[in-house]
């Protein structure tokens, strides 16, 4: 009897290890569709073809991303691929562009203490974003298809939105368009930020993670694929216990702000930025104040 015991013991104690243990790599590819702005280029008299190719090239670069997502039973960190840039693509308007359109930084989420931590870099300062993990109301649903040979089921909900992600954006209704056009030339004041937007992603029960891309998460399985019907992030590739273990850490470099005052510091920036080029004062400044 004792050593049946003993050998329960040692049994427990080997699933236990395992679990702890576990860990995987999921690459992401996302997508955020530029067809909005290229629709409103057409209005503007100030934007010459040649300028117009060149502002699509460049929007086509920051909307396409590779994402890594590190993950075990509880945590995870997701981090942009880095790419080698041209020269002088790597200044500080581009990389708080980037911060802008999704990438940039570390997101950590800790899904069994229900929070989240990201680095930001905004107008050359240092933040660190630590908040509650966002709980969706997700809807089940039972349609089904294949992402990298793992069966997805279905599963929709309704997102409050940052308002500090500028992927968000969406072209304002006919009518307050035409009412700005009257007014300004400025391109962005044809588009708004809604404050919600519905959510679909597909997850995979065959693994059994609390996980996925950004701060999505709160599904029985690792969501391979999400969309906000603008922005699509899929996954590419899955690795899973590699030999090699990844340290999964929370991000400790910036300011530590809450999500709330870091997208009032952003919207507040940005406000005045536009009210500097609407009245003609050139080129934004980069850089906050301390």
């Amino acid at each position: 009897m004792k050593k049946l015991f003993s050998i329960a013991i040692v049994l427990l104690s080997v699933v236990s290890t395992s679990a702890q243990e576990f860990q995987g790599l999921a690459v992401y590819e996302s997508k955020t569709s530029t067809s909005d702005f290229k629709a409103n280029f057409g209005g503007n008299r100030e934007i010459t073809p040649e300028m117009q190719k060149n502002i699509e090239e460049r929007m086509r670069k920051m909307m396409e991303k590779t994402f890594v997502l590190n993950f075990d039973k509880t945590a995870s960190i997701y981090k942009e691929e880095e790419k080698l840039d041209a020269p002088g693509q790597n200044g500080g308007g581009m990389r708080m562009m980037s911060s802008m359109m999704g990438g940039g930084g570390t997101t950590y989420k800790n899904v069994k203490e229900k929070i989240y931590s990201v680095d930001k870099e905004f107008m050359g300062k240092e933040f660190l974003v630590q908040d509650s993990l966002p709980k969706l109301d997700w809807k089940m649903e039972s349609e089904t298809k294949q992402i990298g040979g793992y069966t997805c089921y279905k599963a929709t909900a309704v997102k409050p939105v940052s308002q500090s992600d500028f992927r968000n954006f969406r072209p304002k209704k006919e009518e307050a368009k035409k009412e700005e056009k009257e007014k300004t030339t400025n391109l962005m004041d044809s588009f708004e930020m809604p404050k919600e937007v519905t959510i679909t992603a597909w997850y995979a029960p065959e693994i059994p993670i609390n996980q996925g891309p950004e701060n999505y998460w709160g599904l029985p399985g690792l969501i391979l694929e999400v969309s906000d019907g603008k922005t699509v992030i899929l996954c590419s590739k899955i690795v899973l216990n590699a030999k090699e273990k990844v340290a999964i850490k929370a991000p400790t470099k910036g300011k530590v702000i809450s999500q709330k005052e870091y997208d009032e510091t952003v919207t507040k920036k940005m406000e005045e930025m536009r009210e500097q080029f609407k009245n003609g004062g050139g080129r934004p400044n980069f850089r906050m104040g301390n």
